[in-house]
């Protein structure tokens, strides 16, 4: 293999021929093929394997183009040594095009990148301004969820005096919801003269935002002998007739001391309908944080104390930039960020995440 592949990885390589080679006989195997379950298992596994067993065939062949034009480039005959130098410099093109694409096939999907996602944004510190920026920022990512044809809906909030969100919960369902989303999680600090503001100055302000995955019933069992179901009188939002029943519904997950109330809806049912949903998303979360714990990569909590020294990104209006510490660059446009067009934003991140475990991977190996 070319050396854009590092020895550890090309070991991969061959194991992931090796494993490719014996699914394949296993599904001849009279034992397997008597089994539709274990059939369909290993059916699965061989269809996710050919791709890449492809590109390594492709990558051999284009490997073999090189060398053979490589010693064809120290020929005598004029005219064949241009030959073979024109191409030996498109065979290395087309080599580490292949190699960069099996480099990142090699990075093991994230099993929850095609879920859907409850979102939670929480002002943090700046007062009314920080609830205005929680607002704003709730409305670009659902209007990114628009773009992409996502369906946006509100599972709980929490409103200031002026319009903004201490809190709100909400979901966006849609394939690889999560995929796109799941790099949102953390502190953004906003700078910009508020709305509130009389002479002009500038203010610093934050809020923080959680990405979920949602987490259907056959993700994680919940005993119900667990859960403490409190009913009350809506307040607030909600419509003619919300604050006359009690349809507010407040569950508390008495393991984990975890709280979630739902008031937004009319009927106690569907109240608590989404209060489960986010229960069992923030409990996903908990189960995998737990799991990452144990084999030792413990991240940090997704939402932090929100104080402005603690930011993963900052939306500075005066300037027009946006700063995202985990990138090593800014971007501008700041109204069109808003508005919800993320996707270059997104890309670089997707980017970066897997460069980062490629090189966990090769550590590994």
């Amino acid at each position: 293999m070319t050396l854009v592949l590092s020895r550890g990885l090309r070991d991969r390589l061959a194991r992931i021929e090796e494993r490719y080679d014996e699914v394949g006989r296993l599904m001849s195997d009279p034992a397997v093929v008597t089994d539709r379950q274990r059939l369909r298992e290993l059916g699965q596994e061989h269809a996710q394997l050919a791709p890449v067993i492809e590109l390594i065939g492709q990558l051999r062949r284009a490997e073999g183009a090189r060398d053979q034009a490589h010693e064809l480039a120290g020929a005598d005959d004029p005219e064949l040594r241009d030959l073979a130098r024109e191409e030996l410099a498109q065979s290395e093109a087309r080599v580490k095009v292949l190699s960069a694409d099996l480099r990142k096939r090699l990075v093991p999907r994230d099993p929850l990148d095609e879920k859907s996602v409850i979102m939670e944004i929480r002002a943090g510190e700046g007062g009314e301004e920080a609830a205005l920026f929680a607002l704003d920022l709730y409305r670009m990512y659902t209007r990114y969820a628009e773009r992409r044809r996502w369906r946006a809906e509100i599972m709980s909030q929490s409103q200031s005096d002026k319009g903004g969100f201490k809190e709100v919960i909400f979901r966006i369902a849609g394939d690889g919801a999560y995929s796109r989303l799941k790099f949102e999680s953390g502190v953004h600090r906003v700078q910009r003269v508020p709305a509130t503001e009389a002479q002009g100055r500038i203010h610093t302000s934050t809020a923080s935002v959680a990405v979920l995955p949602e987490a259907a019933e056959v993700d994680l069992r919940i005993d119900e002998s667990d859960l403490r179901v409190d009913v009350y009188r809506a307040s607030g939002h909600g419509g003619q007739g919300v604050n006359t029943t009690d349809s507010a519904v407040r569950i508390t997950h008495t393991p984990t001391g975890l709280v979630v109330t739902c008031q937004d809806e009319r009927s106690q049912l569907k109240n608590r309908a989404k209060a489960m949903a986010v229960l069992r998303a923030r409990l996903l979360a908990l189960e995998l944080e737990r799991r990452e714990a144990e084999q030792g990569a413990a991240r940090r909590a997704q939402i932090g104390r929100a104080e402005r020294a603690e930011k993963m990104r900052t939306y500075n209006f005066p300037q027009d930039r946006l700063t995202d510490k985990r990138l090593g660059y800014n971007l501008s446009s700041l109204p069109r960020i808003m508005d919800g067009e993320l996707d270059e934003l997104v890309d670089a991140l997707a980017e970066r995440d897997v460069a980062e475990r490629l090189a966990e991977l090769e550590q590994d190996a």
